[in-house]
């Protein structure tokens, strides 16, 4: 509670009662201590304004005594009137008005208060009365005049503290106006800042209606995409019939040229024949001179007809070659469409690859010197493969012949098209150009799988890892050298690249770091799926800052690898390796990013138990039964895909193997997929390379969705 006294001007002065001895001589006698006590009493004053004053109370025969003023007087004005008012007329006062006159006659109280006042020292509003003692009424009378001109030294003071009380009151309320104006300020401010903000939620307004145009302009980008698709494929048409149109054509001057040629060799004959007569006829040379300069005549018509239709075929023949050369042209324009229809409609490419045959498929193996079989007696002997496709190199063509019961020769001839069949001529360098674009789609973003299938023994290992001479490279370095390659092309333009690697192997369902230094089977490798992709934990990433790190990468895997020999091959790869090749990049100059990733995979090869030899050793046993389980696996992921392209949602049992769970996104659609086949070219596995080329096939048809770009905008 504030102790700031309340401010009031009295209308009169107050009324100031006539002194009594009694009082006079208790002034007179507490004045001698008023000097010592001033404090303490000021600080009992100022309690007593705050708390409810009583009347005191007025007893028989008592001497009159003055009441305390009390809080809600303080706050009334009051009128005091008689020769006493007259007597002590002085300046108004502001704050505790004096009490009213109190007979001193009256024999009987006329009012009863609730409780007396406490007592205050120095107090002029009341008699105090020492008990016991007697005064004289001469010392009353020359006490009076002290005590009058005290109590007006006293109300002096009063004034001058009233006065004071009034300064302080002007400054509080300077001090209340300075809070309203700073009150006043702070609304001016809420009301700017409201302002501000319904400022800002109409710029979010506009901000959202820009991003919906924008929205419809990609729309309408995409509509004149898909037109200009459409365009170019009826372009495509048009230029094919304008060649078959030119055939036609050449095909008709080519037999009006044909029947030149004979009219020419006929009239040459004729020359001969006039020749012949012309000896045999000198007697009649005068006569048939004229006929003669006739026939020269003619002759020489021919000659310069001859002479011009050689030059129209000089003519033909260049147009002949400008045509065959826009051929060349139309076809790798062909190839581009091809290739964009192929990712619109999603389908896991194939290529097919027939490996050479080698110098030890002649020979019999040494490490084996158990009793031949009918496979070892024709494993010498080359199947019946041929490549009826010169142009395109899309069609194999496989001739099997058995002997039926009745001694009957039995030829079957089975057809296969794939996106791209390599005859076993065909060299590493020719096999990555068909794949070197997809190495560019992941620079651009995109996710990447290459996995090589086949069984043991017909090259996979090789393709995807290569030999030691530059010409027999692999896929796997070609496609990292081609990476920074085209990282490197893409640093003019502001592109900023980072490239890891990591190599995996899968070995009997267990997946092993290739990289790792500590022995396998010591961590236990999960396999996660998420938004950004495929990663698998714990295992070591290794940064790649140029090709050759790659080399030396490559050299540490392959002595991790798990290898053994079998009847079908002397260095069979016993489990499935991933190479995974993570790209990052960033545009300084537009602050895009993009982030793809390339797979490649070597699988190991599908084999029967009789033919690897594998049944009487424990471990080949186990390994080729956990191989061949993940390639079924495999095929029924692929199968499964299929049925759901034709009838719709369908569960894909891609958890039944490690393999197809690791290759889960490359098969479901969120990467460019590629599987190269490679086959065997011995007669001996002609049936393992016909079960392998009907599996390719299945792949081929399998709907599997389109690749997205992995890029994101500027921040």
């Amino acid at each position: 509670m504030s102790r700031l006294p309340r401010l009031r001007s009295s209308p009169d002065p107050p009324y100031l009662p006539t002194p009594s001895i009694a009082t006079t001589l208790a002034f007179s006698m507490s004045m001698s201590t008023l000097g010592h006590k001033r404090k303490a009493e000021d600080d009992l004053d100022a309690e007593a304004l705050d708390q409810p004053r009583k009347l005191p109370a007025i007893g028989n025969g008592a001497t009159a005594r003055p009441l305390a003023t009390s809080r809600s007087a303080l706050n009334r004005p009051t009128t005091t009137t008689g020769p006493a008012a007259k007597q002590l007329s002085g300046p108004q006062r502001l704050t505790r008005p004096e009490p009213p006159k109190l007979s001193t006659s009256a024999p009987c109280r006329t009012s009863r208060a609730t409780s007396a006042p406490p007592k205050q020292l120095g107090s002029l509003t009341g008699p105090i009365r020492p008990p016991g003692r007697v005064v004289s009424g001469s010392r009353i009378a020359s006490g009076s005049g002290l005590q009058t001109q005290e109590f007006r030294d006293l109300q002096s003071q009063v004034a001058s503290i009233e006065s004071a009380q009034l300064a302080n009151a002007e400054k509080l309320a300077q001090t209340m106006d300075a809070e309203r104006a700073k009150v006043a300020e702070l609304e001016a401010n809420h009301r700017a800042l409201s302002l501000e903000l319904a400022n800002a939620k109409s710029l979010e307004l506009d901000k959202r209606r820009e991003l919906v145009s924008a929205s419809d302009e990609i729309e309408k980008l995409h509509i004149k995409h898909t037109r200009e698709i459409m365009e170019l494929e009826m372009e495509v048409k048009s230029k094919a019939r304008e060649a078959r149109e030119l055939a036609d054509e050449l095909r008709l001057a080519k037999s009006d040229l044909e029947r030149e040629r004979d009219s020419v060799s006929n009239l040459k004959a004729t020359l001969s024949h006039q020749s012949t007569s012309h000896i045999t006829l000198n007697a009649q040379i005068n006569a048939l001179q004229a006929q003669k300069a006739a026939m020269q005549m003619q002759l020489d018509a021919v000659m310069t007809t001859s002479s011009d239709r050689t030059l129209e075929l000089e003519t033909a023949h260049r147009r002949i070659l400008d045509l065959e050369q826009d051929a060349r042209e139309s076809e790798m324009v062909r190839r581009k469409l091809h290739n964009m229809v192929q990712e619109l409609k999603g389908n896991i490419r194939v290529f097919c690859r027939v490996r050479p045959v080698l110098t030890s498929d002649l020979s019999p193996s040494s490490s084996f010197p158990s009793s031949p079989t009918p496979d070892d007696e024709e494993k010498g002997r080359e199947a019946d493969i041929s490549f009826p496709d010169k142009r395109d190199h899309k069609e194999i063509v496989v001739s099997s012949s058995s002997s039926s019961a009745m001694g009957s020769e039995r030829k079957e001839i089975y057809n296969f098209g794939f996106d791209r069949v390599f005859a076993p001529e065909s060299t590493q360098s020719e096999v990555f150009e068909e794949i070197s674009l997809l190495a560019q789609s992941c620079v651009d973003g995109y996710n990447v799988c290459i996995f090589a299938y086949g069984q043991t023994g017909s090259g996979k290992s090789f393709t995807m890892e290569g030999g030691s001479t530059e010409d027999t490279t692999g896929m796997i370095p070609r496609a990292v050298s081609q990476v920074f390659k085209a990282a490197d092309d893409l640093k003019s333009k502001g592109w900023e690249y980072k490239m890891d690697g990591q190599f995996l192997e899968i070995y009997n369902e267990t997946i092993n770091d290739l990289l790792g230094k500590g022995e396998f089977d010591k961590k236990k490798h999960e396999i996660k799926h998420d938004k950004s992709g495929t990663r698998v934990t714990d295992v070591n990433v290794m940064p790649l800052p140029s090709p050759a790190s790659v080399t030396s990468l490559l050299r540490v895997a392959n002595s991790r690898r798990t290898v053994a020999a079998t009847l079908m091959n002397e260095r069979s790869s016993r489990s499935h390796s991933v190479f995974t090749l993570r790209i990052s990049g960033t545009n300084t100059h537009t602050g895009e990013s993009c982030e793809g990733s390339l797979n490649l995979v070597d699988l190991a090869g599908s084999e029967r138990l009789n033919s690897s030899g594998a049944a009487g050793d424990k471990d080949r046993l186990k390994e080729t039964q956990n191989i061949n389980k993940s390639l079924s696996a495999l095929g029924d992921v692929i199968a499964a895909l299929g049925e759901k392209g034709e009838k719709g949602e369908k569960h894909i049992p891609y958890r039944n193997s490690k393999l197809t769970y690791l290759l889960q996104n490359s098969l479901s659609g969120n990467s460019k997929t590629l599987m190269i086949l490679n086959l065997s070219p011995l007669a001996a596995h002609l049936n393992e390379s016909i079960c392998s080329l009907r599996f390719a096939t299945k792949v081929n048809n399998t709907m599997i969705g389109t690749a997205k770009k992995q890029i994101r905008g500027s921040s």
